[in-house]
Protein backbone atom coordinates (compact mmCIF):
# COMPACT_ATOMS: atom_id res chain seq x y z
CA UNK A 1 0.00 0.00 0.00
CA UNK A 2 1.61 3.07 -0.96
CA UNK A 3 2.47 5.75 2.33
CA UNK A 4 -0.13 8.67 2.78
CA UNK A 5 2.76 11.43 2.30
CA UNK A 6 6.36 11.01 0.42
CA UNK A 7 8.83 12.90 -0.46
CA UNK A 8 7.68 12.49 -4.33
CA UNK A 9 4.10 14.43 -3.25
CA UNK A 10 6.60 17.16 -2.02
CA UNK A 11 8.62 17.76 -5.23
CA UNK A 12 5.35 17.10 -7.54
CA UNK A 13 3.23 19.11 -5.72
CA UNK A 14 6.11 22.62 -4.60
CA UNK A 15 9.09 21.46 -7.29
CA UNK A 16 8.26 23.91 -10.18
CA UNK A 17 8.03 26.72 -7.56
CA UNK A 18 11.21 25.86 -5.99
CA UNK A 19 13.99 25.62 -8.85
CA UNK A 20 11.84 28.47 -10.01
CA UNK A 21 12.94 30.73 -7.11
CA UNK A 22 16.29 29.06 -6.41
CA UNK A 23 19.11 28.26 -8.37
CA UNK A 24 19.99 24.38 -8.49
CA UNK A 25 23.05 22.96 -9.56
CA UNK A 26 21.83 20.13 -12.45
CA UNK A 27 22.54 17.21 -10.11
CA UNK A 28 19.78 18.40 -7.77
CA UNK A 29 17.80 19.05 -10.15
CA UNK A 30 18.23 15.48 -11.85
CA UNK A 31 17.66 14.00 -8.06
CA UNK A 32 14.37 15.55 -7.66
CA UNK A 33 12.72 14.93 -11.35
CA UNK A 34 14.05 11.36 -10.30
CA UNK A 35 11.90 10.79 -7.09
CA UNK A 36 8.99 12.68 -8.99
CA UNK A 37 8.61 10.62 -11.53
CA UNK A 38 9.45 7.15 -9.98
CA UNK A 39 7.19 4.43 -10.11
CA UNK A 40 4.99 6.60 -12.69
CA UNK A 41 3.90 6.28 -16.36
CA UNK A 42 6.50 8.35 -17.37
CA UNK A 43 9.54 5.91 -16.62
CA UNK A 44 7.12 3.07 -18.29
CA UNK A 45 6.80 -0.21 -17.18
CA UNK A 46 4.66 -3.58 -18.16
CA UNK A 47 1.44 -4.89 -18.27
CA UNK A 48 0.85 -8.03 -16.12
CA UNK A 49 -2.43 -10.04 -16.77
CA UNK A 50 -3.98 -13.55 -14.61
CA UNK A 51 -3.74 -16.70 -16.96
CA UNK A 52 -6.62 -18.13 -14.58
CA UNK A 53 -9.12 -15.26 -14.76
CA UNK A 54 -8.10 -12.08 -16.84
CA UNK A 55 -7.13 -9.61 -13.90
CA UNK A 56 -4.21 -7.10 -15.34
CA UNK A 57 -2.17 -4.89 -13.64
CA UNK A 58 0.33 -1.99 -14.07
CA UNK A 59 3.63 -2.04 -12.82
CA UNK A 60 5.74 0.88 -13.13
CA UNK A 61 9.55 1.67 -13.14
CA UNK A 62 11.29 2.53 -10.49
CA UNK A 63 14.28 5.76 -10.94
CA UNK A 64 16.66 3.88 -8.87
CA UNK A 65 18.25 6.95 -7.91
CA UNK A 66 20.54 6.44 -3.97
CA UNK A 67 18.59 9.49 -3.01
CA UNK A 68 15.19 8.50 -3.46
CA UNK A 69 13.12 6.57 -0.39
CA UNK A 70 11.47 4.42 -2.49
CA UNK A 71 14.04 2.57 -3.71
CA UNK A 72 16.58 1.62 -1.38
CA UNK A 73 14.93 -1.79 -0.11
CA UNK A 74 16.13 -4.51 -2.85
CA UNK A 75 19.62 -2.39 -3.23
CA UNK A 76 20.37 -2.95 -0.03
CA UNK A 77 19.25 -6.42 0.68
CA UNK A 78 21.29 -7.35 -2.23
CA UNK A 79 24.35 -5.41 -0.38
CA UNK A 80 23.36 -7.49 2.34
CA UNK A 81 23.40 -10.74 0.40
CA UNK A 82 26.88 -9.94 -0.86
CA UNK A 83 28.60 -9.13 2.23
CA UNK A 84 27.88 -12.39 4.12
CA UNK A 85 31.35 -13.46 2.02
CA UNK A 86 33.48 -10.96 3.95
CA UNK A 87 31.74 -11.84 7.90
CA UNK A 88 34.41 -13.19 9.77
CA UNK A 89 33.72 -15.43 13.29
CA UNK A 90 34.88 -12.35 15.54
CA UNK A 91 33.26 -10.00 17.29
CA UNK A 92 32.94 -6.55 15.36
CA UNK A 93 32.95 -2.26 16.64
CA UNK A 94 30.95 0.25 15.59
CA UNK A 95 32.41 3.60 15.84
CA UNK A 96 30.96 7.01 14.49
CA UNK A 97 33.44 9.54 13.32
CA UNK A 98 31.62 13.78 13.49
CA UNK A 99 32.92 16.96 11.73
CA UNK A 100 31.81 19.68 13.91
CA UNK A 101 29.51 22.25 12.98
CA UNK A 102 31.98 24.86 12.29
CA UNK A 103 33.33 23.38 8.82
CA UNK A 104 30.03 22.44 7.42
CA UNK A 105 29.59 25.79 5.42
CA UNK A 106 32.96 24.94 3.75
CA UNK A 107 32.20 21.00 2.87
CA UNK A 108 28.67 22.41 1.33
CA UNK A 109 30.97 24.54 -1.03
CA UNK A 110 33.33 21.82 -1.35
CA UNK A 111 31.40 18.52 -0.54
CA UNK A 112 34.05 15.72 -2.81
CA UNK A 113 37.12 17.32 -1.29
CA UNK A 114 35.92 17.99 2.28
CA UNK A 115 33.89 14.52 2.51
CA UNK A 116 37.28 12.09 0.92
CA UNK A 117 39.32 13.83 3.27
CA UNK A 118 36.91 12.83 6.10
CA UNK A 119 37.24 9.21 4.74
CA UNK A 120 40.97 9.35 4.90
CA UNK A 121 41.49 10.77 7.76
CA UNK A 122 39.09 8.57 9.26
CA UNK A 123 41.01 5.49 7.54
CA UNK A 124 44.41 7.10 8.66
CA UNK A 125 43.15 7.89 12.53
CA UNK A 126 42.79 3.75 12.52
CA UNK A 127 45.43 2.33 10.93
CA UNK A 128 47.82 4.46 13.19
CA UNK A 129 46.28 3.00 16.51
CA UNK A 130 46.26 -0.39 14.71
CA UNK A 131 50.18 -0.15 14.49
CA UNK A 132 50.30 1.47 17.89
CA UNK A 133 51.72 -1.18 20.48
CA UNK A 134 50.02 0.14 23.57
CA UNK A 135 46.52 -1.30 21.91
CA UNK A 136 48.08 -5.07 21.49
CA UNK A 137 46.34 -5.43 17.80
CA UNK A 138 49.57 -4.41 15.72
CA UNK A 139 48.12 -5.07 12.36
CA UNK A 140 46.59 -4.21 9.60
CA UNK A 141 42.39 -3.91 10.44
CA UNK A 142 39.53 -4.30 8.25
CA UNK A 143 36.54 -2.13 7.93
CA UNK A 144 33.45 -1.03 6.04
CA UNK A 145 32.86 3.04 6.26
CA UNK A 146 29.41 4.76 5.77
CA UNK A 147 29.10 8.74 5.14
CA UNK A 148 25.64 10.60 6.91
CA UNK A 149 25.22 13.57 6.14
CA UNK A 150 22.22 14.62 7.87
CA UNK A 151 20.82 15.14 11.29
CA UNK A 152 16.98 13.56 12.42
CA UNK A 153 15.62 17.23 11.80
CA UNK A 154 17.55 17.14 8.05
CA UNK A 155 19.56 19.91 8.57
CA UNK A 156 23.84 19.38 7.44
CA UNK A 157 25.55 16.98 10.28
CA UNK A 158 28.43 15.32 8.64
CA UNK A 159 29.70 11.81 10.16
CA UNK A 160 30.76 8.39 9.25
CA UNK A 161 29.74 4.89 10.82
CA UNK A 162 32.37 2.36 11.15
CA UNK A 163 32.21 -1.30 11.32
CA UNK A 164 35.08 -2.47 12.07
CA UNK A 165 36.70 -6.32 12.86
CA UNK A 166 38.05 -6.81 16.42
CA UNK A 167 41.24 -7.47 15.98
CA UNK A 168 43.78 -7.16 13.11
CA UNK A 169 45.64 -9.37 10.82
CA UNK A 170 49.74 -9.39 11.55
CA UNK A 171 51.61 -7.74 8.95
CA UNK A 172 53.30 -10.72 8.26
CA UNK A 173 49.94 -12.50 7.45
CA UNK A 174 50.67 -15.19 9.89
CA UNK A 175 48.44 -14.55 12.53
CA UNK A 176 45.37 -13.29 13.66
CA UNK A 177 45.20 -11.07 16.62
CA UNK A 178 42.35 -10.64 18.38
CA UNK A 179 41.09 -7.24 20.14
CA UNK A 180 40.49 -6.67 23.83
CA UNK A 181 36.29 -7.96 23.26
CA UNK A 182 35.14 -4.53 25.60
CA UNK A 183 36.97 -2.12 23.34
CA UNK A 184 38.98 -1.80 20.63
CA UNK A 185 40.25 1.51 21.27
CA UNK A 186 40.22 4.56 23.79
CA UNK A 187 37.51 7.23 22.13
CA UNK A 188 38.95 10.04 23.44
CA UNK A 189 42.41 9.40 22.20
CA UNK A 190 40.58 7.99 18.83
CA UNK A 191 39.17 11.67 18.77
CA UNK A 192 42.39 13.62 19.25
CA UNK A 193 44.18 11.67 16.50
CA UNK A 194 41.41 12.26 14.17
CA UNK A 195 40.75 15.97 14.56
CA UNK A 196 44.88 16.11 14.11
CA UNK A 197 44.24 13.80 10.53
CA UNK A 198 41.23 15.80 9.12
CA UNK A 199 42.88 19.04 10.37
CA UNK A 200 46.50 18.64 8.22
CA UNK A 201 44.28 17.35 4.86
CA UNK A 202 42.24 20.54 5.32
CA UNK A 203 45.34 22.81 5.49
CA UNK A 204 46.95 21.23 2.70
CA UNK A 205 43.59 21.12 0.55
CA UNK A 206 43.56 25.12 0.96
CA UNK A 207 47.41 25.31 0.85
CA UNK A 208 46.93 23.44 -2.93
CA UNK A 209 44.09 25.97 -3.68
CA UNK A 210 41.72 22.91 -4.00
CA UNK A 211 39.24 24.76 -2.13
CA UNK A 212 36.36 27.32 -3.04
CA UNK A 213 35.59 29.82 -0.44
CA UNK A 214 32.56 32.18 -1.74
CA UNK A 215 30.87 34.01 0.64
CA UNK A 216 31.60 34.52 3.86
CA UNK A 217 34.16 31.97 3.98
CA UNK A 218 36.59 34.64 2.05
CA UNK A 219 37.52 35.74 5.36
CA UNK A 220 40.10 33.69 5.28
CA UNK A 221 42.21 35.83 2.19
CA UNK A 222 45.74 34.79 3.60
CA UNK A 223 47.53 32.17 5.29
CA UNK A 224 47.46 34.35 8.64
CA UNK A 225 43.57 33.65 8.52
CA UNK A 226 43.07 30.82 7.59
CA UNK A 227 46.07 29.27 10.51
CA UNK A 228 43.77 31.34 12.96
CA UNK A 229 40.61 29.19 11.80
CA UNK A 230 42.73 25.81 11.95
CA UNK A 231 43.52 26.63 15.82
CA UNK A 232 40.01 27.91 16.58
CA UNK A 233 38.86 24.06 15.46
CA UNK A 234 41.99 22.31 17.64
CA UNK A 235 39.92 23.92 20.65
CA UNK A 236 36.52 22.59 19.54
CA UNK A 237 35.46 19.29 20.56
CA UNK A 238 35.22 16.42 18.19
CA UNK A 239 32.79 14.03 18.91
CA UNK A 240 34.28 10.67 18.37
CA UNK A 241 31.48 7.48 19.94
CA UNK A 242 32.03 3.89 20.43
CA UNK A 243 28.91 1.75 20.35
CA UNK A 244 29.00 -2.02 22.38
CA UNK A 245 30.65 -4.47 20.59
CA UNK A 246 28.15 -7.12 18.34
CA UNK A 247 27.60 -10.40 19.34
CA UNK A 248 28.42 -12.24 16.50
CA UNK A 249 27.84 -12.00 12.63
CA UNK A 250 24.22 -11.87 12.91
CA UNK A 251 23.96 -8.62 14.37
CA UNK A 252 26.88 -7.15 12.30
CA UNK A 253 23.91 -7.86 8.99
CA UNK A 254 21.13 -6.20 11.41
CA UNK A 255 23.47 -3.11 11.88
CA UNK A 256 24.28 -2.97 8.25
CA UNK A 257 21.17 -2.91 7.03
CA UNK A 258 20.11 -0.31 9.38
CA UNK A 259 23.06 1.59 8.06
CA UNK A 260 24.14 1.29 4.56
CA UNK A 261 21.87 2.41 2.14
CA UNK A 262 19.44 4.97 4.37
CA UNK A 263 18.31 8.63 2.77
CA UNK A 264 18.21 11.91 4.31
CA UNK A 265 14.39 11.09 5.43
CA UNK A 266 12.23 8.05 4.72
CA UNK A 267 8.63 8.52 3.82
CA UNK A 268 7.14 6.93 6.63
CA UNK A 269 8.35 10.12 9.03
CA UNK A 270 6.63 12.02 6.82
CA UNK A 271 2.85 13.30 9.00
CA UNK A 272 1.67 15.79 6.35
CA UNK A 273 1.91 18.07 3.81
CA UNK A 274 -0.49 21.23 4.80
CA UNK A 275 -0.71 24.97 4.07
CA UNK A 276 2.20 24.74 2.75
CA UNK A 277 4.10 23.03 5.48
CA UNK A 278 5.17 19.59 6.05
CA UNK A 279 5.50 18.06 9.40
CA UNK A 280 7.74 14.96 9.98
CA UNK A 281 8.81 12.75 12.54
CA UNK A 282 12.11 12.85 14.12
CA UNK A 283 14.19 11.78 17.62
CA UNK A 284 15.75 13.88 19.59
CA UNK A 285 19.06 13.03 20.68
CA UNK A 286 19.35 15.22 23.73
CA UNK A 287 16.21 14.18 25.06
CA UNK A 288 16.66 10.34 25.44
CA UNK A 289 16.06 9.69 21.67
CA UNK A 290 11.99 10.90 22.65
CA UNK A 291 10.11 11.26 18.98
CA UNK A 292 8.94 14.23 18.50
CA UNK A 293 7.52 15.99 15.36
CA UNK A 294 8.81 19.10 13.26
CA UNK A 295 7.14 21.97 11.30
CA UNK A 296 8.31 23.52 8.23
CA UNK A 297 7.78 25.53 5.37
CA UNK A 298 7.70 23.08 1.98
CA UNK A 299 10.58 25.39 0.72
CA UNK A 300 12.39 24.67 3.49
CA UNK A 301 12.15 20.56 3.64
CA UNK A 302 13.53 21.02 0.15
CA UNK A 303 16.36 23.13 0.76
CA UNK A 304 16.99 20.49 3.81
CA UNK A 305 16.44 17.55 1.50
CA UNK A 306 18.80 18.73 -1.16
CA UNK A 307 21.78 19.86 1.30
CA UNK A 308 22.42 15.88 1.24
CA UNK A 309 22.61 15.21 -2.26
CA UNK A 310 25.75 13.75 -3.17
CA UNK A 311 28.21 14.42 -6.21
CA UNK A 312 28.38 12.65 -8.92
CA UNK A 313 29.72 9.36 -8.56
CA UNK A 314 30.90 9.91 -4.62
CA UNK A 315 31.16 6.57 -2.91
CA UNK A 316 29.46 6.33 0.26
CA UNK A 317 30.56 3.49 1.30
CA UNK A 318 34.15 2.37 1.24
CA UNK A 319 36.28 -0.67 2.12
CA UNK A 320 39.85 -0.07 3.95
CA UNK A 321 42.55 -2.65 5.43
CA UNK A 322 42.05 -6.38 4.39
CA UNK A 323 38.36 -5.88 3.63
CA UNK A 324 39.67 -3.28 0.53
CA UNK A 325 38.47 -4.43 -2.75
CA UNK A 326 42.25 -5.46 -3.87
CA UNK A 327 42.92 -7.83 -0.94
CA UNK A 328 39.48 -8.88 0.48
CA UNK A 329 39.28 -12.26 -0.95
CA UNK A 330 42.41 -13.76 -0.02
CA UNK A 331 42.36 -11.62 3.33
CA UNK A 332 39.11 -12.60 4.08
CA UNK A 333 39.30 -16.60 3.32
CA UNK A 334 43.17 -16.13 5.12
CA UNK A 335 41.85 -14.80 8.24
CA UNK A 336 38.91 -17.32 8.49
CA UNK A 337 41.60 -20.07 8.65
CA UNK A 338 43.54 -18.80 11.25
CA UNK A 339 40.60 -17.75 13.40
CA UNK A 340 38.74 -20.51 12.94
CA UNK A 341 37.93 -22.66 9.67
CA UNK A 342 35.18 -25.21 11.16
CA UNK A 343 33.24 -21.75 12.15
CA UNK A 344 29.48 -21.32 11.14
CA UNK A 345 28.71 -18.29 9.18
CA UNK A 346 25.38 -16.66 7.62
CA UNK A 347 26.02 -17.90 3.35
CA UNK A 348 24.84 -15.69 0.74
CA UNK A 349 21.75 -16.16 -0.62
CA UNK A 350 21.49 -17.43 -4.28
CA UNK A 351 17.68 -15.82 -5.44
CA UNK A 352 15.90 -13.86 -8.08
CA UNK A 353 14.62 -10.85 -7.72
CA UNK A 354 10.79 -12.49 -6.90
CA UNK A 355 12.31 -14.60 -4.61
CA UNK A 356 14.19 -11.59 -2.38
CA UNK A 357 10.47 -10.26 -3.01
CA UNK A 358 8.71 -13.43 -1.15
CA UNK A 359 11.36 -13.44 1.39
CA UNK A 360 11.32 -10.06 2.92
CA UNK A 361 7.40 -9.77 2.27
CA UNK A 362 6.13 -13.18 2.51
CA UNK A 363 4.05 -12.51 -0.87
CA UNK A 364 4.26 -14.09 -4.02
CA UNK A 365 4.32 -11.31 -6.68
CA UNK A 366 3.45 -14.11 -9.12
CA UNK A 367 0.14 -15.36 -7.31
CA UNK A 368 -2.92 -13.28 -9.04
CA UNK A 369 -4.22 -10.86 -6.21
CA UNK A 370 -7.83 -11.28 -7.88
CA UNK A 371 -8.63 -14.92 -8.31
CA UNK A 372 -5.57 -16.15 -5.84
CA UNK A 373 -5.31 -19.09 -8.50
CA UNK A 374 -3.79 -18.06 -11.59
CA UNK A 375 0.14 -16.85 -12.27
CA UNK A 376 0.57 -13.08 -13.52
CA UNK A 377 2.71 -13.07 -16.41
CA UNK A 378 4.05 -10.19 -18.92
CA UNK A 379 1.63 -8.91 -21.55
CA UNK A 380 2.94 -5.69 -22.72
CA UNK A 381 5.68 -3.54 -22.33
CA UNK A 382 5.47 0.43 -21.74
CA UNK A 383 7.70 2.34 -23.39
CA UNK A 384 9.98 5.10 -20.76
CA UNK A 385 7.95 8.36 -21.80
CA UNK A 386 11.22 9.96 -21.32
CA UNK A 387 13.22 8.34 -23.77
CA UNK A 388 10.96 8.97 -26.24
CA UNK A 389 10.06 12.37 -25.73
CA UNK A 390 14.20 12.84 -26.19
Amino acid sequence: MKNKYEVADIFCLYGKTYREQNFLPYKKLKVMHKIEVCRTAQLGGHVEQCDECGYERIAYNSCRDRHCPKCQTMVKEKWLNDRKADLLPCNYFHMVFTIPHELNPIILTNPKIMLSNLFTAVSQTLQAFARDPQWKVQGQLGFICVLHTWSQRLTDHFHIHCLIAGGALSFDKERWIPSNKSYLFRVQSLSKEFKKQYLGLLERSYLDKELSLPGRLTKFTNKRQFNNFIQSLYKVKWLTYAKRPFAGPEQVLEYLGRYTHRVAISNNRIKSIDNDQVSFKYRDRADNNTVKTMTVSVHEFIRRFLLHVLPENFMKIRYFGFLSHRNKKQAVRLIRQLIDPDAELPKKIEETYLEMMQRLTGKDLLCCPSCKKGRMSIIKELPNQLLDSS
